[in-house]
């Protein structure tokens, strides 16, 4: 085939988006922050993550073994298909090399199977779907963070140790709903409670009125909340209208972040129990991390704010230690093999089907005569070791495991 037919052929495969052939640049390591940067997810994720990935990459001075480090951002404004197209342009025409945050499970499900085909890297930090690790799990992604079985599995913990045995549950109507839903389910059941019912709500809703009065009239211990962002801000603030969080009913945010904490305030959170990965005031290190966020963003990061600028530290360190950065499938399984130390994650690993194995931690939210700021939320109830937190290996679908 002559020179100019390639051409033709590879361009008519472009368009047609059959093409495996993606584009890479040894002399510079390109990173693309993907999150929603204006939306329902952008205070926990958003421009707070660049902000946390550039911050990494800084740290190096731009450079890593001589070769230059670049950032690019885009906002997939939480449609599966805009993101799909901003990674494939990344991938085969823009010479991005690793893409990180990916908020939102359905958004990332289907980047990481790009990934894959162009032999990339996806770092999950910002999506909580369980089959990220399991049945769609693959050899070019990790998930970076905390999941909804290690979230449910907590607060069912918690609630279950008070006597709370039955749930009624309100989910987003999309994957992330559906996959904290199922494991909700498991640990009610596997504690001997019983699940009442599920209401689903669309999207980004700001009417939670006829979800909340179907769940008080369930008269379950428990109404669980399977929604993050403003949709858990709304529904929590309309369960204070309701007088849900002052009668026998208990209010469970299954995703509660700092961000969301903060907008809502301890006077209508106060008590509530919840699972995080990271804390802002945990430690001397966290704070560490936080104050110049803070100065920077005018906000305290969210977990997922500390898990993008890890996963980058991470990625960084193991191409320093020679991993080729255009090889996506050989950095991943590099990246399983080292251990991670910093104020995100100590003493944690990659598992082979790609959790990020770490302690978690169970929280209540402070009393407004306990807190000392607007920021001052949490008190630590106890942690949650990883082997306790996250599903044993041995249960797991990804094909990854060589058990399987």
């Amino acid at each position: 085939m002559s020179g100019f037919v390639k051409i033709i052929a590879l361009g008519s495969a472009l368009l047609l988006g059959m093409t495996t052939i993606s584009l890479a640049d040894k002399d510079t390591l390109k990173i693309g922050v993907m999150s929603d940067m204006g939306g329902p997810y952008a205070d926990f994720a958003g421009p707070g993550s660049v902000y946390a990935v550039e911050r990494a990459v800084a740290e190096l001075s731009g450079q890593i073994n001589g070769k230059k480090i670049s950032v690019v951002h885009a906002d997939h404004q939480n449609k599966t298909d805009i993101a799909v197209a901003i990674a494939r342009k990344w991938y085969t025409s823009d010479g991005v090399d690793v893409i990180v945050g990916l908020t939102g499970s359905g958004v990332s499900l289907a980047v990481i199977e790009l990934a894959k085909q162009h032999n990339k890297i996806a770092l999950v930090t910002s999506a909580l779907a369980s089959d990220l690790t399991g049945e769609k799990c693959n050899a070019n992604s990790v998930h970076y963070g905390i999941n909804t079985y290690a979230l449910t599995n907590g607060v069912v913990q918690g609630l279950t140790a008070e006597g709370k045995k039955t749930w009624f549950t309100i989910a987003v109507d999309y994957a992330f709903g559906k996959s904290m839903v199922a494991d909700t389910e498991t640990f009610v059941k596997a504690a001997g409670g019983e699940m009442k019912g599920v209401v689903w709500h669309a999207f980004n809703t700001p009417d939670f009125a006829s979800q909340l009065l179907r769940a008080k009239d369930s008269g379950a211990d428990v109404i669980s909340l399977a929604n993050a962002g403003s949709d858990v801000v709304n529904s929590v603030k309309q369960a204070v209208e309701f007088g849900l969080t002052s009668g026998p009913q208990s209010i469970a945010a299954m995703v509660l972040w700092v961000t969301d904490a903060h907008a809502l305030g301890v006077k209508q959170t106060q008590g509530m129990l919840l699972v995080q990965d990271w804390y802002w005031d945990s430690n001397d290190d966290t704070r560490a991390f936080a104050k110049p966020f803070y100065d920077k963003m005018g906000k305290m990061p969210s977990s997922y704010h500390a898990a993008d600028y890890s996963s980058v530290k991470h990625l960084l360190k193991t191409v320093s230690d020679g991993a080729d950065w255009t090889d996506g499938k050989a950095v991943i399984a590099k990246m399983k093999n080292t251990k991670i130390n910093d104020h995100y994650v100590r003493g944690g690993f990659l598992r082979d089907d790609g959790t990020l194995m770490h302690d978690v931690f169970l929280f209540r939210v402070k009393t407004p005569a306990q807190s000392k700021g607007p920021w001052d939320l949490f008190n630590l109830v106890r942690t949650i070791p990883a082997d306790k937190a996250f599903a044993p290996l041995a249960q797991s679908r990804c094909s990854l495991v060589k058990s399987n």
